[in-house]
């Protein structure tokens, strides 16, 4: 096999972030053209040279899953650095709306019993999946050295997001339209604390849509 069909499988074989991907794509061509180059200047011809250096760098499916394995390290840090930093920020921005745009009088005064409960389930699914996101964060990269699976931290935060939303959206519908006087806020503010959350959201879902994707192709590779 010669190194550009070699790379090309490689690439294939391959699933993660596209710049990173193609960094450690890159970087293995550099590497195996480099020891071609040294072969040829020995005297081998180019084709030979390329062939040799490909078996001593070593088989895709030998490769692969080193490099598989951190493209799902890169996909569960950045994940990870988005909850850490944008849940905390979502909260912070709705928590300043409503004490600088509070609801009506009506709206407080007939709140239901559960509205105390749901908003503190609110806070802690929010806080919760922020801290978790840093927790992955900081085992993906200082930690790495003693988490002996990756793909399962990057999955679990994967699907910790598909499983937080659905709560999380639910609750603040519930706690905005569930009473007898809807606790709404109007105009520009509402605009574009909406338009903030849905974008992190939509982010997050992307995020966490790439990590279970990848961690199942990797779960895959290894069976």
């Amino acid at each position: 096999m010669l190194i550009d069909d070699y790379v090309a499988e490689l690439d294939g074989a391959l699933s993660g972030p596209h710049g990173p991907k193609r960094d450690l794509v890159v970087e293995a061509r550099d590497s195996l053209i480099d020891t071609a180059d040294a072969l040829e200047a020995g005297g081998l011809e180019r084709a030979e040279a390329e062939r040799l250096a490909v078996a001593e760098f070593g088989a895709v499916h030998e490769v692969a899953p080193g490099y598989q394995a951190e493209l799902t390290a890169v996909a569960g840090r950045r994940l990870g650095v988005l909850l850490f930093i944008s849940v905390p920020i979502t909260v912070a921005m709705w928590s300043v709306l409503w004490r600088l745009y509070p609801g009506t009088d009506q709206a407080w005064l007939s709140q239901p019993w559960w509205y105390a409960p749901a908003s503190r389930l609110l806070d802690l699914v929010q806080l919760g999946t922020g801290l978790y996101g840093g927790l992955v964060l900081f085992a993906l990269s200082r930690g790495s050295r003693w988490i002996r699976r990756p793909r399962l931290a990057t999955r679990s935060l994967g699907v910790l997001v598909f499983a937080s939303l659905p709560i999380t959206a639910g609750l603040g519908m519930l706690m905005t339209y569930g009473m007898d006087s809807p606790n709404t806020l109007h105009g520009l503010p509402s605009v574009v604390a909406n338009l903030v959350t849905s974008a992190m959201w939509a982010i997050q879902l992307y995020g966490a849509t790439r990590c279970v994707r990848i961690t199942r192709t990797s779960l895959t590779e290894a069976r």
